[in-house]
């Protein structure tokens, strides 16, 4: 096991004008599962590629525990990779895949069998070692490439959208088990995904990157509570965070009908370059329904409800929006706000709900910078 260390890390490939990795710094410490996030073509994948040494890197330094491994080729890293579409031999059965690495190396016959059968009954699948992968399940095959893995006791793991390739509820079960595994095994791992559920349920810490940047690295919960900035709130959560600019007027912001209270701080850390306006984020959650309007209360227009059994989620745009040039909503340039309420009583499409945003739950931006006001 080893601490991982990103030194100003960058990959530019033949031909672009900007890299695709842009000066990661990033640290990552002996034992921590850290998951980097973000959408397609963020660099995440890069990431990861140079840090396995599949990518060259152009700029910057790259160290696994004291070791520099920036011009170390792979074989040489002590790493192991876990991919996306298992990468396994049909030919070779599951013993033979998961020890296939070790006989490469050379390691002996009785130590190969001891580590494949250890490593096939942390992964349930003793019974499956003589069967070939074609007559393996999807979530099977996934546990075969982790103990591939597993067998070679490497220093860091490294897995790639490791199930993309799986149904919905085979996702859900499998990355708790790899998680747990994780946790069991306690190898530092760097877990690449463009899921942001799977970032917040299975890591120690999150890494999110935008464009080749890295934006923010934190807990789970600091990210999804405190994030850096706007493009961090909008992509952490599910559903997404209602996010847009709001007037400011004195010490309140107004969209449409709505007005909220803006803390000090906030006002404080507002200049000239934001136009007169304020990024205002407020998750689903952050809402409760309240009997009659005052002077901060959000009314809400009703157009759909989803009934969850346990939640709802209401649907619905801000009451004197259309009178906006800006939109305000839950995801990209949306001007449909999503609310969790309560499964007991639900609205019906065209009433008007009065909302009120506990303060504790609104996120102010800079419309500027994209970057966090206030506490």
């Amino acid at each position: 096991m080893a601490t991982v260390t990103f030194q100003n890390a960058t990959r530019v490939y033949p031909g672009a004008t900007t890299p695709a990795v842009d000066s990661l710094n990033l640290e990552i410490a002996d034992g921590e599962f850290l998951v980097l996030v973000g959408p397609s073509g963020c660099g995440k994948s890069t990431s990861l590629r140079m840090l396995a040494g599949l990518e060259d890197v152009n700029a910057g330094r790259i160290y696994i525990g004291d070791r520099d491994v920036t011009d170390v080729t792979p074989k040489d890293r002590d790493i192991a990779m876990v991919f996306q579409n298992y990468a396994l031999y049909p030919h070779m059965t599951v013993a033979d895949n998961m020890g296939f690495a070790l006989k490469i190396a050379g390691v002996d016959k009785a130590t190969i069998r001891e580590r494949v059968e250890e490593a096939a009954k942390i992964l349930d699948l003793t019974q499956y070692l003589d069967r070939k992968p074609k007559a393996l399940s999807g979530g099977q095959r996934q546990r075969v490439a982790m103990g591939r893995a597993i067998v070679r006791k490497p220093q860091v793991f490294l897995m790639d959208e490791p199930l993309s390739n799986l149904d919905a509820k085979l996702r859900v079960q499998t990355r708790t088990q790899i998680a747990s595994l994780q946790r069991e095994l306690g190898v530092t791992t760097v877990y690449v995904t463009h899921d942001q559920t799977e970032a917040l349920t299975m890591g120690d810490r999150i890494a999110v990157l935008k464009d080749g940047i890295l934006q923010q690295v934190a807990s789970p919960k600091e990210m999804f509570t405190r994030p850096a900035n706007a493009f961090v709130a909008s992509f952490i959560g599910s559903p997404a965070m209602n996010l847009g600019n709001w007037h400011v007027k004195g010490d309140k912001a107004v969209f449409g009908d709505a007005t909220i209270s803006i803390p000090a701080d906030v006002l404080a850390g507002i200049t000239a370059n934001d136009g007169g306006d304020v990024t205002v984020g407020m998750r689903p959650e952050a809402f409760e329904v309240v009997t009659a309007a005052d002077a901060t209360t959000i009314p809400l227009k009703v157009t759909f409800v989803e009934s969850l059994g346990s939640d709802a989620y209401v649907y619905g745009t801000i009451v004197g929006a259309n009178s906006e040039k800006q939109r305000f909503g839950s995801g990209d340039n949306s001007e449909t706000m999503v609310v969790r309420i309560a499964p007991e009583v639900v609205p019906a499409p065209g009433e008007i709900l009065q909302l009120k945003a506990r303060e504790s739950h609104i996120h102010f931006f800079s419309v500027a910078t994209g970057k966090r006001l206030g506490n």
